[in-house]
């Protein structure tokens, strides 16, 4: 049996990590945000337009705010349609305006989600 060292990445392996988010730049932890989300990869219509590699290696690194707020603007077949790009998320301008904020807060900086308003 032979090993692969870690320096050697598999064709379907997630991008490497890089040191600050892709969206606002802060060096904190991150999280990986699928492109094309998994739920979708079954799904014959993202099946034709995204090849295997393309549905498991289309990956950018957020933050947990960023991710938050990506997931709380837009449904899953919204972000496959529109956003499977890291170009496509900044440059719609909801999460433009909230990278830019939350760019000049401190790295462990959680913001409040937004109060919910009952009926």
């Amino acid at each position: 049996m032979t090993r692969t060292t870690p320096s050697k990445q598999h064709a379907l392996s997630p991008p490497p990590k890089p040191p600050c988010c892709e969206l606002c730049q802060r060096d904190t932890a991150l999280t990986k945000h699928h492109l094309i989300p998994r739920t979708l990869h079954d799904k014959p219509r993202y099946q034709k337009r995204h090849s295997r590699e393309e549905r498991l290696t289309a990956i950018v690194w957020i933050c947990h705010p960023c991710h938050k707020h990506i997931h709380r603007l837009y449904s899953e077949r919204e972000l496959a349609d529109r956003f499977a790009s890291l170009e496509a998320l900044q440059a719609d301008p909801e999460i433009h305006a909230f990278v830019t904020w939350l760019a000049t807060k401190p790295a462990g900086f959680k913001p409040k989600s937004p109060v919910r308003k009952r009926c």
